[in-house]
């Protein structure tokens, strides 16, 4: 299953016309993972991690209509992000001297 499948599905979306606007989500999330410094986030997104795959489908949750727990949704992306972007083996920066 594609990563545009499992957020087909936690949106609850039946239907494949609604891609290009999931699509754009889905590239805005990896974009904003990758500003806060974790691989996988900007040249070669990681769709087969599971936290990665989680705050991707949590931001796309977040952001796609206007959902009324909104502000629920972005503290959890905020905090998967933060969480993502401290660990050791999520960021390059520990590389870097």
């Amino acid at each position: 299953m594609e990563l545009i499948d499992d957020v087909r599905i936690a949106l609850r979306i039946t239907t494949n016309d609604l891609d290009s606007s999931i699509a754009l989500l889905i590239g805005a999330a990896f974009a904003d993972l990758g500003l806060a410094g974790v691989k996988g986030g900007t040249v070669i997104p990681d769709t087969e991690d599971p936290l990665i795959k989680q705050a991707v489908i949590t931001y796309c949750c977040a952001n796609f209509g206007q959902p009324d727990n909104y502000a629920d949704l972005k503290a959890s992306y905020d905090e998967q992000k933060a969480q993502l972007g401290m660990a050791t083996g999520y960021t390059d920066w520990g590389d870097q001297e």
